[in-house]
């Protein structure tokens, strides 16, 4: 498994993402809540820049005229057809046999940095 640095903890605030270059693949790392995830930036259904697309939350509805959000900020939407996908697993909303790849990610410090930032990392199979 190789790791590859995304940045500093720093970089990447609550709700945010940055997409990054590790080895030959394009990568989304998402802060949802203080925690990261990571997907590979690309759509399952015809290749398109999926962490490009909006960062949203999942809609419920018990019925008519009645709906609510959840899952704010772990739902990212295709930007071409909007297929919607979970950030934390990168399977797709509406049928989770059809996923993106979700890598590990590690944030972690050096005793001997002289700076006092975590740093984030994603791992690669």
């Amino acid at each position: 498994m190789t790791k590859y640095l995304v940045g500093k903890v720093g970089d990447i605030p609550p709700g945010g993402k940055k997409i990054v270059d590790a080895g030959s693949r394009s990568v989304g790392v998402y802060n949802v809540q203080g925690r990261y995830y990571a997907l590979r930036n690309l759509c399952p259904h015809q290749g398109a820049a999926l962490c490009t697309g909006v960062t949203t939350a999942f809609v419920t509805s018990s019925g008519p005229g009645d709906f609510a959000y959840e899952c704010e900020g772990e739902i990212v939407r295709c930007p071409w057809h909007q297929w919607e996908f979970d950030v934390k697993t990168g399977q797709m909303v509406v049928d989770p046999a059809t996923r993106t790849i979700a890598y590990e990610v590690s944030v972690e410090k050096y005793d001997v940095s002289v700076d006092d930032e975590e740093y984030i990392y994603v791992h690669i199979r």
